[in-house]
């Protein structure tokens, strides 16, 4: 009997670490295989590498597994010298190619070298952490120029996705997926004006993101959801 796999990608801590242990704890799936840049993972896989992406796709495929979940838990908000813009005077090009990479290129890449690997007769799920100011109907602060095109871009790509992959299996479900405020490095320098009982632990996080994934239909592919179950619209 071929075994159920579920595959984390940026599994090294954060949501993603918390995903992969509460799969682990869970008996819904029989294995769960974590990729990182770190020595733990099989294959290191760099989000901003596509070598490194197709040596851990192609490993998958050496060992004759077949993932009917791939969740990829990455996202770049800020950095040692960078942080989101507040305007439009703060737009640097390395920058922003730096959180278009990470954030919707690196995705892009994972699902073109580990979409194929994934069952095509049976329910598969894909989903990338992507976020609520991505959504350009939502916009209405302004700022965080980078982070919010990267995020929007993501969404794009996922319908893209959907739409081309359902072609090879209607029963795939490919969504991106927003965590709310989540207690990690990436929201650490904004979490004062959280408010009280919106800041997730990320094990809490990830519970609900799973409990989110298990009540999608292929029908909801192409989809961005938030942490609660609600649509969030483009």
């Amino acid at each position: 009997m071929t075994q159920k796999t579920a595959v984390i990608v940026g599994a090294s801590g954060g949501i993603g670490g918390a995903m992969a242990d509460v799969l682990d704890q869970e008996d819904e799936y029989d294995q769960v295989i974590r990729f990182s840049r770190g020595s733990d993972s099989p294959v290191a896989l760099d989000l901003t590498s596509e070598d490194t992406i197709a040596s851990a796709a192609g490993w998958l495929k050496e060992q004759n597994i077949k993932p009917s979940l791939v969740f990829v838990a990455t996202g770049l908000l800020h950095s040692d010298q960078n942080g989101p813009e507040k305007s439009m005077r703060e737009l640097d090009t390395d920058w922003m190619l730096q959180t278009y990479q990470v954030n919707a290129i690196g995705p892009a890449l994972i699902a073109k070298h580990f979409l194929p690997l994934m069952p095509k007769d049976d329910v598969t799920r894909f989903a990338t952490l992507s976020a609520r100011v991505g959504s350009i109907s939502d916009n209405r602060l302004g700022g965080w120029y980078g982070y919010r095109a990267a995020k929007a871009a993501l969404n794009m790509m996922i319908r893209n996705l959907s739409i081309e992959w359902a072609r090879k299996n209607k029963r795939s479900i490919i969504v991106a997926l927003h965590p709310g405020t989540v207690d990690t490095g990436l929201s650490k320098p904004f979490q004062s004006n959280v408010p009280p009982g919106k800041l997730f632990d990320p094990e809490r996080a990830a519970l609900q993101l799973l409990d989110v994934l298990d009540g999608l239909k292929p029908v909801d592919s192409g989809k961005i959801f938030a942490w609660d179950g609600e649509e969030i619209q483009p």
